[in-house]
């Protein structure tokens, strides 16, 4: 089926008055980070524990980016083949003293995985976590208590440089070595620093599970359209050429999504009938969402434990 042109990935550049203020902690989106923004990568070395989607998305935004391939050592068993053309170590002996050592396996792997980097705790080598639920505590026990930690959670529009990740810190951590962790992450999207670990479970609630949200939006929208008679093919594509172009638009805009709500509303119009429904106090959307992003951010302490 064919899909509604809609380049998200030009949004920032297609919009000059975009909102991103000197304020704001969200960092711009990056699709590539700049051979600057390495730092000592190219030099000392950099370990990927963890070659899939998100790893590898991941390694390809830093490839593309400039990254030599030679000073990356990837730890995959089921490497992908896509690695062979690009002059990344895999597999391979690892270097002495890597600059930054990237966690990106699923946690259930974890106990088999970590003793493949553990000689590099304690040191300078900064640990990057992408993997759900593993506290930073857990990566001090097992690494040693002097170990900087970074630990991010990025969403699945990553894996085409569109997400966003927020990521903490331990004390051990720099701020040179924070804001080298930082470039890393943009090169799947946007990035945004916390104040505290406590606030990650509420972040996985909100954008580690909100694709889901949306795309589940996106079917029930699709639903609707055929519910009132369209044809499948133009309701899936009428519903997914909304929801992108209305993401566009929020990103793009100097309106909060309240104002831009009203913007699309006319008294007694279409739209305010169906927000008649959506906004009422007890049944509507913003209810539900709440109980959805309550359960996923429990679901997310529970695992953390």
């Amino acid at each position: 089926m064919r899909r509604a042109q809609i380049d998200l990935a030009v949004i920032a550049v297609a919009h000059p008055g975009c909102p991103w203020t000197d304020d704001c902690r969200i960092e711009k989106p990056k699709r590539k980070a700049s051979m600057m923004e390495f730092g000592d990568i190219p030099e000392r070395g950099m370990v990927l524990l963890g070659c899939g989607k998100m790893g590898g998305a991941m390694l390809e935004g830093w490839l593309s980016g400039g990254l030599p391939g030679s000073s990356v050592y990837v730890i995959d068993p089921f490497a992908p083949d896509w690695l062979a053309g690009r002059g990344v170590h895999v597999n391979a002996a690892l270097p002495r003293d890597p600059a930054v050592v990237v966690v990106a396996v699923k946690p259930q792997m974890m106990g088999d995985a970590l003793p493949a980097i553990r000689q590099f705790g304690n040191g300078s080598s900064v640990l990057i976590s992408i993997a759900a639920g593993t506290q930073i505590a857990a990566f001090e026990a097992a690494f040693g208590a002097k170990t900087p930690v970074v630990r991010a959670m990025p969403n699945t529009p990553a894996a085409i440089g569109q997400g966003i990740t927020a990521y903490c810190r331990n004390t051990h951590v720099t701020d040179e070595r924070f804001e080298q962790a930082r470039a890393l992450l943009s090169a799947v999207g946007a990035t945004i620093a916390l104040e505290n670990e406590g606030q990650i479970d509420a972040v996985t609630g909100v954008s580690g599970s909100g694709p889901a949200y949306v795309f589940h939006m996106i079917e029930c929208l699709t639903e609707a359209g055929i519910a009132q008679g369209l044809p499948r093919s133009m309701a899936s594509e009428l519903a997914v050429a909304t929801v992108a172009g209305a993401g566009a638009l929020a990103v793009a805009s100097h309106d909060d999504a309240g104002q831009l709500r009203i913007n699309v509303t006319s008294p007694n119009g279409t739209t305010q009938a169906a927000l008649d429904v959506l906004m009422d106090a007890e049944n509507g959307l913003a209810p539900l969402i709440r109980r959805a992003v309550a359960a996923a951010t429990e679901r997310s302490r529970e695992l953390g434990k």
